[in-house]
Formats: C-alpha cells, structure tokens, sequence
C-alpha cells in the first residue's frame, strides 16, 4: 500500500469545502501512505497549537477520531502526530489531553486485513499505553518531565525529599511504558513505526535525563533521611539500576537501525559498592547487626557515585542541545526566506533591504540604428512591425493616389474628342431630318426592352448605334462603352421611335 488512497483525497476535498484547516491537516498527516506524516503538516498543526483562537479540543478530538481507523496506518500516523504535538506543540495541548478521563483506547485493536496488520498493531497497543502514561503524568504533577529545566539548579536536583520520593515512581512508570515498545531492528521495516521510534527514543533520552538527576539528589539525602524514606528511597534507586539496563538496551537498537553515534548518551553506572553501603544504612536504622561503613568511606563512595551519574547527565544534555541548536537553525532559516519573500514581492525592496530604483540608460553612446529592410516598391521598413505597417499603407495610399491623379490628367488634357459607335457613327439627335413614312393606320407598338447598361455611362443608345454584342463593323473594332466620366455637356435625345407630331407613318 503506497500513496494517498482515494479515502484520503476525498476527505480532505470535503474539509476543504467545509472550510476546516485544522481537519484536512490532521487528514492530511493520517492519510493510507505508509510513511511518516509530514513535516509541513505537523508544522502547521504544531502553530495551531500556538493559536489563541484555535479549538484545542476539536483538534485533539479530530485525532481521536483518526484512531478509530480500521487500517493501522491511519491509528499509527494518528499516534504520531498526537506525540509529535505533545511534545513540539503549545501546553496547552497536552493540558487538554491531561483532563480528559480516558484518552486512546486502543488495548484490542488489531488489523487482520493489511499485510503488515498482525505485527503492527501489537506496537500501536504498546505506542497507545505511553502516550497514556505521558498523559497521566502530567495529570499528576502539571509538569512534562521531557520538558523540565535541568541541571544543579534544576527541577529534580532541587526537589525537597517528600515530593522526590513520590515524584520518581511516576517518571519510572512513564519510562516503563516507553521502553515496553521492545521493538527490534528487524522490526523497524516501514517509514510509520520508524517515526514513532525516533520520537520515543528522543523522549527517553529527556525522561531518563529527569530519572538521573532525581535519583542524584536522592542519593546526596540519602543518609539524613528516615527509616521508611531510606527504605523507599532504595527502592527507588534498585528499580533505577534495572531501567538503566533495559535504556542502554533501546540504545543499541536507535545505534543498529542508524541513529548517529553522537546522539546516543554514554550511560556510566555507580559503582557496586554504593548499593552496598545504602543496604547497610538501612539495616542500621532498622535495628539489625551489621557492619556500617564509616563516614569518610561512605562520602567517598557516595561522591564517586554522584560523580559517575553526573557525567551521565551530561552526556543527555549534549544530545538535547544539539537538537534545539538545529531547531533554532531550522526556525532561522524559515524567517530569512520569510522576510526574503517579503520584502521581493509587497514592498520595493531587494533581498538586501535596499530601496528598488529604475535603471536609467546612460547616454555617452548614441543607440545603434535599427536594422532596414528594403521593400519590394524601394521603400526602406524598419524593424518594427508597427512602423513597418505603417509604412506599408502608407505607401500604397500614396501609390493609389498617384495613380489616380495622372488617370485624372489624361482625361483632362486637350485634344480630339472622339465619339464610341465607330468611324462613320453619327450623333442621330442632332439631326433636323424629318420622316416621312407612308400614311397607314396607326397599330399599336410594342415598347423597347429595357438594356442594361453601367449606371457611370452618361450616354443613352439612340438608333444607328452598333450594338455592343457586335464584335466588328466594316473591318473596324467597335469599342465596349466604358463607366468613364465626360466633360463635356450631356444630350438628352429624344425617342426616335416616338411619332412626329404632324407626321404620318408610312412603310417604304
């Protein structure tokens, strides 16, 4: 199973048009895809976190839901993120998982459908108890243990002896649900349980760290405690020597699958004979006969062995400092991109914060010419298309009117005006020759069919004209009537065919 199922697609789409950010994003970081969530995903939801007008209980509430997934990618990623929130995310999230009566009740999940179902839901019930446990000990003393200030001066080191002897018990059982993960390298074979491995190894260095500073300053009280704090004090540091084996055990497994060696802690124990020297306190305190050491052998001793786990807690520290210097760069280089965008695309800066000024081009250099091109009228074209169209049209209208006016000089010029109708045609209405037809009884005449000629001519075809269709006359071409205009006065003739008034019709 790789990738976003169609599940997943469609569940995000509808928080998309719902308009719920926090519940595509917790969608998007629990999808089928087996792998890790992502990190742009968790960022976001870990600033929602830090918003004050987010719901923390709708968000934690969206992840509750996520672990009600049939497939063990979906509950696993939905463990993760709620890790990964405790831990990197605003208290207040962890606040709200520390209220709430019961948290992941996951004790008899199991998938039987998925591949990897059988194994993988064993770790999701061992993953579902310490996030349980983390809560619960928040719940106990309104304080993450991961999270609290360490050193000579720290929480643990400065704890007084009542609140030590019952703060410890709590920290050994959140270990105890830690390291009950007992994952093996062979185990470890997909992107899902390798992230929830890294984020339990990272809290197991910061819980020990806590553990080891307790058992410090319950050792350096030890000898001026009571009767029944000494008993439960050496309880406590017996049950520390057994965590502190089965720790260095899940270290061998973060140093197997690939974690850098400078990231593991050196765990250097007490010497044996320190356990000794605190049974034989007890046993003198309680009456018995016993062979107690004297104070200075008893300082040396306790003093080796506080020197011993000092060096331990040290070793933890060099690892959780090089984590917050990699947050801290990791954060640096998201606000320089942040305000390298800014101040590119609203303001008129530059990447260097310097005002952004126009270029202006200097003139000690004419510009060069632009390059000519010869049309095919001899005109020159510069590169450019509009100057290039403009001189075009501008050219051609030129050229048409030109054209135009030498037509208009040679219709103008002077000189022998020759009629169209052929060599012998003449104008039949100039004539002043009267008919004289036989007298015969008036017959109706049929009227002329109407001929089409250009609506330009400015003449009128009179009888005797030959007519167009006629291609010669007497060996002479006959010109076509042209639409040409005359100047020269226009006749109107009058009908030939018309009856002269006083005159009758005759045939010859």
């Amino acid at each position: 199973m790789s990738g976003q199922s169609i599940t997943d697609r469609i569940a995000a789409a509808q928080h998309s048009m719902t308009g719920s950010a926090i519940s595509k994003a917790v969608c998007k970081a629990t999808t089928h895809e087996v792998s890790g969530p992502k990190k742009k995903h968790l960022d976001y939801l870990i600033h929602c976190t830090n918003e004050m007008n987010v719901n923390i209980p709708q968000l934690a509430d969206t992840l509750f839901e996520r672990t009600a997934n049939s497939s063990w990618v979906v509950v696993f990623k939905a463990l993760i993120t709620t890790h990964h929130l405790m831990m990197y995310g605003n208290e207040r999230f962890i606040q709200y998982l520390a209220s709430r009566n019961t948290l992941f009740n996951l004790n008899n999940f199991l998938d039987k459908g998925a591949l990897q179902g059988y194994d993988m839901s064993t770790f999701i019930r061992r993953y579902s108890r310490y996030l349980n446990e983390k809560a619960m000990s928040y719940r106990l003393v309104a304080v993450d243990f991961t999270k609290m200030k360490r050193g000579i001066d720290g929480v643990m080191r400065t704890m007084n002896t009542e609140k030590l002897i019952k703060t410890l018990p709590i920290i050994q059982n959140q270990l105890d649900a830690l390291l009950d993960f007992q994952a093996n390298p062979n185990e470890l074979t997909n992107g899902v349980i390798n992230s929830a491995f890294m984020l339990l190894f990272k809290d197991s260095i910061r819980l020990f760290a806590a553990y080891n500073e307790g058992v410090i300053n319950l050792l350096e009280k030890y000898f001026d405690m009571k009767k029944n704090q000494c008993k439960e004090a050496l309880d406590i540091y017996k049950k520390f020597l057994y965590r502190m084996t089965k720790l260095s055990e899940f270290l061998k497994v973060a140093e197997q699958i690939g974690i850098d060696q400078g990231d593991i802690p050196d765990l250097s124990q007490a010497p044996s004979s320190l356990l000794e020297a605190l049974e034989q306190h007890l046993a003198s305190l309680e009456g018995k006969k016993t062979k107690e050491l004297n104070a200075d052998t008893r300082a040396s001793t306790l003093s080796s062995a506080v020197s011993s786990l000092s060096s331990t807690g040290m070793s933890f520290s060099r690892m959780d400092e090089k984590e917050k210097q990699q947050a801290l760069e990791e954060e640096q280089a998201r606000l320089q991109a942040l305000k390298v965008t800014e101040f590119i695309s609203p303001s008129g800066f530059d990447a260097l914060g310097d005002l952004l000024k126009p270029t202006v081009p200097t003139h000690t250099a004419p510009p060069p010419h632009p390059q000519m091109a010869i049309h095919p009228g001899g005109k020159l074209l510069a590169n450019d298309l509009d100057s290039s169209l403009a001189n075009l049209v501008g050219s051609e209208c030129r050229d048409a009117q030109c054209t135009a006016e030498r037509v208009k000089m040679q219709w103008n010029q002077p000189g022998e005006k020759k009629l169209t109708g052929g060599q012998n045609w003449q104008n039949k209405t100039m004539s002043t020759t009267q008919w004289s037809p036989a007298p015969m009884a008036p017959q109706p005449m049929p009227a002329p069919a109407p001929m089409a000629f250009p609506m330009a001519t400015p003449q009128v075809p009179v009888y005797g004209m030959v007519p167009p269709q006629m291609g010669q006359m007497g060996g002479v071409p006959v010109m076509a009537p042209q639409p040409m205009m005359y100047n020269q006065p226009v006749l109107r003739p009058t009908n030939p065919f018309a009856p002269m008034p006083g005159a009758q019709m005759q045939f010859m």
